[in-house]
């Protein structure tokens, strides 16, 4: 059996079980004795935790799912998804934005424009990416990867995982929303296949800049939300305390946008979360794609944008 990676106080009980699984093997090892029986029963127990426990997440736990430390990234899933990459920098205006990255890739002999966020791995790496909040200059990028792979008429592939676009002074003197809604108008009318994969935090603007498509998915254990339940709750109770309730009223689950019709579809994760099998993950993600582009690509350009933009626009309507 494979090792059990927790890392969350909801995670206790299977660290516990871990704990004596790891016991009876020290035990077996010291005596000789056949503790096999035992480690079966263990392991099953395991087995049953992890289906009651993963089916049943909260809208914070599922918040914490998504910020665990050894979840997949962008780059990750290019590596395990893309024969090959060629990263692309600059907005040809500003600087480069480390924050999201992008470039051509091929996958399964089809060349694709990939873009996404990247927060980073350790503290080194998330101050070099800005933690994955992108300046103006990185959706400009964005932008000007999607407007080269439309010269081509190749498809775009966009991961997005982020806590939200960059809030400081320079960013916003740059022309932040500015940037944000260029990139949902040109997205919108972008003469090739888009798809969207939220596979960690989507917050906010941030996230739709990179998150207009004509398929959005999220992975089972993401979010995706105007705000973050610690700012929600901070505004609305002047304290931290009640995020787990922001997260709740939020409905900012997989499960909760999918009922509400505003996201295409959820990617089943790995039992315990896409850090627990990242090849795995990829794989699933991958098929996901090979599948979409082979139905967009044999539809007509003019149909796929009018069709994508109907989805978006029936967003958040309300019939009484």
């Amino acid at each position: 059996m494979e090792q059990i990676k927790t890392s969350f106080d909801f995670e206790k009980p299977l660290a516990e079980l871990a704990q004596q699984i790891e016991k009876v093997k020290q035990v077996a090892d010291k005596t000789k004795v056949d503790m096999s029986a035992t480690l079966t029963e263990l392991e099953q127990k395991v087995s049953d935790t992890q289906q009651t426990l993963y089916s049943n997440l909260t809208g914070w736990q599922k918040v914490q799912m998504s910020r665990h430390p050894e979840r997949p990234q962008t780059l990750d899933y290019i590596s395990m998804i893309c024969d090959d990459f060629i990263e692309m920098h600059g907005d040809r205006t500003v600087k480069d934005d480390k924050a999201i990255i992008g470039g051509f890739a091929t996958i399964a002999g089809q060349t694709v424009m990939v873009i996404g966020h990247q927060k980073g791995k350790n503290t080194k790496e998330r101050q070099y990416r800005n933690f994955g909040m992108a300046n103006p200059e990185g959706y400009r990028k964005a932008l000007r990867l999607m407007r080269l792979a439309e010269k081509f008429n190749k498809p775009v592939i966009s991961f997005i995982d982020t806590m939200g676009a960059y809030p400081g002074l320079e960013a916003e003197e740059r022309g932040q929303g500015e940037a944000i809604a260029r990139n949902l108008l040109e997205m919108s009318v972008l003469r090739v296949p888009i798809l969207c994969f939220v596979v960690g935090e989507g917050a906010s603007g941030g996230a739709l800049g990179i998150g207009i498509g004509d398929k959005v998915y999220m992975l089972e254990h993401t979010w995706y939300s105007v705000i973050s339940p610690e700012s929600c709750s901070s505004i609305l109770w002047r304290s931290w305390d009640y995020k787990e309730r922001a997260a709740e009223c939020l409905k900012l689950t997989s499960d909760d946008m999918y009922n509400n019709q505003l996201i295409d579809g959820i990617i089943k994760e790995p039992l315990g979360g896409a850090h627990q099998n990242p090849e795995e993950m990829g794989a699933t993600i991958k098929e996901q794609i090979l599948t979409d582009l082979a139905v967009l690509k044999k539809m007509k350009t003019d149909n796929m944008i009018n069709t994508r933009i109907e989805k978006f626009c029936a967003m958040g309507v309300v019939v009484e």
